[in-house]
């Protein structure tokens, strides 16, 4: 029974609206005991999932965030030899104490606790081809051994790890095998409603409307080399909002673009559309009939 209770565990919180089968892909990895792999469009929550994931299960966060100089040691231990140096030439600390300069990364931190973490491991394929392989025998025994100690870190509480990808590049497939995958869709406009009225609840209904509008019409747009995403999407919004924007003042243009649009290639193809004669949609139907519903 209390497998079960565990399984049915996350259904979400009322900051994060999240998908029946996102729900589903958390509640697999819960009961599989596996790292959850979750993919998406930067800006589509994955990194703020792993937050809610911990605020729903009562559990403690540690954020690993990876760089392209990560090394998988890193989130295990690091030894701090160049603080032993000093110290020796200082006369400071205790350097026969081989321990006191150990420090753990955050999967060592997850391993040594007391209590069950979750562990993020944030854009995993910034690192090099390699690192995915490397955590593959801690991931799987949820044990390691510091060489300079001797010492052996065994889990108490199996970590609940979420792992995020950008898809910049491939991962093995051998590191593949042992996680539990979910791919974030794009949100579609009902999924998008609920997500704006978490962050923007008294929003009214025609400015959400027109918002939504030229946002959707913005990503259809295949100039554009890097397409709005639902961050940009929600400050857009905030920046409306304090500037006193109605649905009226956006009809017929986008204003403060450059909260919506990072570059200038994107700017000038839209600069290009204008000049061409083309219009920014009035009414739904000019997207399509994917979008009137």
């Amino acid at each position: 029974m209390s497998e079960e209770i565990d399984f049915l565990k996350f259904q979400g919180t009322d900051g994060y609206i999240a998908s029946s089968s996102l729900v589903d892909a958390v509640n697999a990895a819960i009961a599989l005991e596996r790292p959850l792999l979750i993919k998406g469009e930067p800006g589509t929550g994955k990194t703020l999932l792993a937050e809610h994931v911990a605020t729903a299960l009562g559990m403690p966060i540690e954020r690993w965030h990876i760089k392209s100089t990560t090394k998988a040691m890193e989130g295990l231990y690091v030894y701090d030899t160049v603080q032993r140096l000093n110290d020796a030439r200082f006369g400071e600390g205790d350097v026969s104490d081989i321990r006191a300069y150990i420090k753990h990364g955050a999967m060592g931190r997850c391993f040594r606790a007391e209590k069950r973490h979750v562990l993020l491991i944030d854009e995993i394929d910034k690192a090099d081809l390699e690192f995915p392989n490397d955590l593959l025998h801690e991931l799987d025994e949820m044990r390691f051994t510091v060489s300079e100690t001797g010492d052996e870190i065994v889990a108490q509480e199996r970590p609940v790890v979420i792992i995020t990808s950008n898809n910049e590049k491939e991962l093995p497939d051998a590191f593949l095998r042992r996680c539990v995958f979910h791919f974030i869709d794009f949100p579609d406009k009902p999924l998008m409603t609920q997500i704006i009225g978490v962050h923007h609840p008294h929003l009214e209904a025609q400015l959400l409307d027109q918002v939504l509008l030229k946002f959707y019409w913005l990503r259809e747009q295949n100039e554009l080399r890097k397409k709005p995403s639902t961050s940009e999407l929600i400050d857009w919004i905030s920046v409306l909002l304090r500037a006193g924007m109605t649905a009226d003042d956006i009809e017929q243009h986008i204003p403060f673009l450059g909260a919506l649009l990072k570059n200038e290639q994107d700017t000038e193809a839209l600069d290009q559309y204008h000049e061409r004669g083309g219009q920014y949609p009035s009414e739904w139907s000019d997207l399509g009939p994917r979008y009137n519903n």
